[in-house]
């Protein structure tokens, strides 16, 4: 058949083929013709984005399974993915068609036969009190329903009630009630109040307090904390039952977005960190700190580790102040010099076009003279026209070589500032030969630890160690020797201690360590433990091994301590070691 181009025949055609084919003259039929007798194809439908989220949000919500559903059809809105939406629908319409298609007459059946029958030990009064705390507990799901009865008629076929079987896996039963000569009724009246006011404290303070950046859940909190207060009834009881699962399932979804919210802000520090290392390309010390915070970031997210980067970050974010200023002004020295420069060559140029004018002029009037009496004013005006362009040449070259050793200076001045700030360790937290905090380092983390720990009601150990004969170490092999051991002991320090733990250089070859979380006890253990590491991990001289120990007092922080009393105590506590026979750890009283 010709395929047609003038829409009007095509429609001609269209009709004519319809009552030809006996089909019925619908929009759809219509059009499939239509795209036949054209030969065109038909347009790609538009994702119906309403439509669907409508349906969506008709949906009935009482289920944590329909609350996931409401939110796995958002999801594919969002991403307009009609097969994940058609999927996910299918796949609850099928689970309630599975659950259905449970043998509930058999199971009902069984249910009375066993009731009615008879069995040691189980009374018609227990068997009520387990089907009632069977049928609160199973909630809205119909197959979580039918295998815990199973459960509970197999476990009354077998003379027993405290326990069901779901999937396999023992679930405790609702306990029977107590013969009243065994435990006092009276007794099990009061306990009931405290442990409704018990459950409420708990939500109200345990998790409301916990949901200050989510106002509806705390508010939810509340309310449910309200609720167990007053529930007196059964029925009570069930619906506060299920608002609760309502409310445990709104939970897990805002940890889930709080999951999300973690990994979003640690891919945006990461980025920024990367964003950094484009910027700075020369400066080593800058990359060594990037490379830190890296590290910091990719290790699991905790309080400890983010502080630390925080630390870290601040560092790299005052050095990189201080480059970006020194440049700013050599870069406006050298733009000024340059400036100047350009005004001298065009003074030069503007110059040197005169000079070639005029030499132009005197060219026509040697060209015009007709005697050689009236050459010599020309001469004269050539010579003093050279002797001023040569003149104006040398004050050039002597400006231009004065603004070369201006870029000179300018580009010396530029190292030292960055010299000075490689040498000034107390305007970082962080000693430059150790790697190690320093004693501003020290002062920061020392304030965080003792603030966590009256927060948390922990303890915190301080201790004190100094490397032992280090002068006879200095002198015998030389200050570059002693630098090397010290870079070794605290890279030894940090292996060896918990991640938790802070390493400190002091001053000298004295390093102080905090032990967040640990009694004296365990704080002697850990340091006498870093002793054995610091002898296995032998510091090598020349392929030759050197052996390295130290000296340590530890002590406990106390509530009236302060930074100073603590370290003075751990420092005396080092010095009683070294008195007495140093490669030891001494307690402080």
């Amino acid at each position: 058949m010709t395929t047609l181009t003038n829409p009007f025949e095509i429609a001609r055609e269209t009709l004519r083929l319809l009552a030809t084919r006996r089909i019925p003259p619908t929009p759809d039929n219509y059009l499939t013709l239509y795209h036949e007798i054209s030969g065109s194809k038909p347009a790609k439908e538009d994702f119906p984005e309403k439509e669907l989220r409508s349906l969506a949000t008709a949906l009935p919500k009482s289920s944590p399974d329909q609350m996931r559903l409401a939110r796995q059809l958002d999801e594919a809105v969002k991403a307009a993915n009609w097969e994940e939406y058609t999927n996910r629908l299918a796949q609850f319409v099928s689970t309630l068609a599975e659950a259905q298609k449970l043998a509930w007459a058999e199971l009902i059946g069984n249910l009375i036969r066993q009731w009615d029958a008879k069995h040691i030990g189980l009374t018609a009064a227990r068997k009520r009190e387990s089907l009632d705390h069977l049928l609160a507990g199973a909630g809205a799901n119909p197959e979580t329903l039918f295998n815990r009865l199973q459960s509970l008629i197999r476990s009354w076929g077998q003379g027993k009630e405290n326990e069901t079987q779901v999937d396999g896996e023992a679930i405790p039963e609702a306990p029977s009630s107590p013969p009243p000569a065994i435990v006092n009724p009276q007794h099990s009246e009061d306990l009931l109040p405290e442990l409704r006011e018990l459950f409420a404290f708990t939500l109200e303070t345990a998790i409301a307090t916990q949901l200050i950046e989510s106002p509806q859940l705390s508010s939810d909190a509340k309310l449910l904390a309200g609720d167990i207060r007053g529930a007196r009834k059964l029925e009570q009881m069930q619906d506060f039952l299920a608002r609760l699962k309502r409310f445990a399932f709104k939970l897990e979804l805002l940890a889930e977005d709080q999951a999300e919210l973690r990994r979003s802000l640690l891919n945006l520090l990461r980025l920024l960190v990367e964003n950094i290392t484009e910027l700075v390309i020369d400066d080593n010390w800058l990359h060594g700190q990037i490379d830190i915070v890296r590290e910091i970031v990719d290790k699991p997210l905790s309080q400890r580790t983010v502080d630390d980067a925080e630390r870290r970050l601040k560092e790299v974010l005052y050095k990189q102040s201080q480059l970006k200023t020194s440049l700013f002004e050599a870069r406006e020295a050298i733009k000024q010099m340059l400036a100047g420069f350009v005004d001298h060559l065009a003074d030069f140029a503007d110059a040197t076009s005169e000079y070639h004018d005029k030499i132009e002029g005197c060219a026509d009037k040697i060209s015009s003279a007709n005697d050689i009496s009236e050459l010599g004013s020309v001469l004269n005006e050539v010579m003093h026209e050279t002797r001023n362009i040569q003149l104006n040449a040398q004050r050039s070259r002597d400006e231009l070589r004065s603004t070369q050793e201006k870029v000179k200076k300018s580009e010396a001045r530029i190292h030292e500032l960055e010299a000075e700030l490689e040498t000034t360790s107390d305007l970082v937290r962080h000693d430059q030969l150790t790697g190690a905090l320093n004693r501003r380092g020290l002062e920061d983390m020392f304030n965080k630890e003792v603030a966590r720990a009256q927060r948390h009601d922990t303890l915190l150990c301080v201790g004190m160690l100094d490397i032992d004969n280090f002068k006879k170490l200095n002198d015998s092999l030389g200050h570059d020797v002693g630098d090397q051991a010290l870079i070794h002991l605290a890279q030894v320090c940090k292996e060896a201690l918990r991640p938790q733990d802070t390493v400190a250089r002091f001053g000298g070859e004295e390093f102080v360590i905090l032990l967040p979380e640990t009694p004296l006890e365990d704080g002697i253990v850990a340091l006498t433990r870093l002793q054995r590491e610091l002898t296995k991990k032998f510091f090598l001289n020349d392929n030759e091994k050197v052996l390295i120990t130290f000296s340590a007092g530890v002590t406990q922080m106390l509530p009236d301590d302060t930074q100073a009393t603590v370290i003075k105590r751990a420092d005396e506590a080092m010095y009683k070691a070294k008195q007495t026979g140093k490669n030891r750890v001494v307690s402080a009283p």
